[in-house]
């Protein structure tokens, strides 16, 4: 059987090198939410899978499973990316957040609040995937209008039709942050 190796990205002079040889389950640790979680996992475990099946954590919602609806959305270095398209073993050394990570202390983040005041949401299964969305969207490049808002927000699908609700929401905090900033 031939052997691989695979390194991870630097983060804070921390380096993992993992030896990959076909399936066999491999150890690693991935920061989510600024916790530490050390894993086995076979190589081919998507994030997505490492994150419910293996952590618990069932914020973020396994849907299409392709890539093609957003609701497994979560921040990895603060960029927006669907979960269920990568490998965990790809995201060692990356500050990975998930709808779980973004209430700071006990307090909803502003863009949780607004979906709650603007009900931006109906069935909710795809509310945390939009609330991550929206708070990468921010860290990435504040939008500057409502069309930059759809087109950014373009790759998180509701089925349920609450994309008035959901554009109120983050032009209200997006208002809020503006204002702020003044």
């Amino acid at each position: 059987m031939e052997e691989n190796s695979l390194a991870s990205i630097n983060s804070n002079s921390l380096t993992q090198e993992l030896k990959i040889s076909g399936s066999e389950e491999v150890e690693l640790s991935l920061n989510i939410n600024n916790i530490s979680y050390s894993l086995k996992l076979e190589p081919r475990v998507t994030l997505l899978d490492a994150l419910r099946e293996k952590l618990g954590l069932m914020g973020t919602k396994k849907a299409c499973d392709r890539g093609e609806c957003g609701a497994c959305t979560v921040l990895v270095n603060n960029r927006r990316i669907n979960s269920c398209m990568t490998l965990a073993v790809m995201h060692i050394g990356a500050a990975i957040t998930t709808i779980e990570g973004i209430a700071q202390d006990g307090k909803l983040h502003p863009l949780q609040t607004a979906f709650i005041t603007h009900d931006a949401f109906q069935c909710g299964y795809c509310t945390s995937g939009q609330i991550v969305s929206a708070v990468g969207m921010i860290l990435e490049d504040m939008p500057k209008s409502e069309t930059e808002i759809r087109e950014k927000m373009s790759g998180n699908l509701c089925r349920c039709g609450a994309y008035p609700n959901i554009i109120a929401a983050i032009q209200n905090v997006v208002e809020e942050m503006e204002n702020a900033a003044i």
